[in-house]
């Protein structure tokens, strides 16, 4: 389960990055970013300490 919220956050962190425009707004999306990325990076490291990596980032 850890596993696919990781997966549905490098998908927010993936959009958050294609939307990045210019002025304020570009701060934000990129504030998503960087909270989506962390977020995902965190709970592939707790879903690897059960299952293989490469099986782990494969999913």
């Amino acid at each position: 389960m850890i596993l696919v919220i990781a997966g549905l956050f490098e998908v927010a962190f993936a959009f958050c990055l294609g939307k990045a425009t210019s002025g304020n707004e570009m701060y934000l999306w990129y504030g998503g970013f960087l909270i989506t990325l962390v977020i995902s990076m965190w709970l592939l490291i707790k879903a690897t300490q059960s299952l293989p990596i490469g099986s782990a980032y494969a999913i």
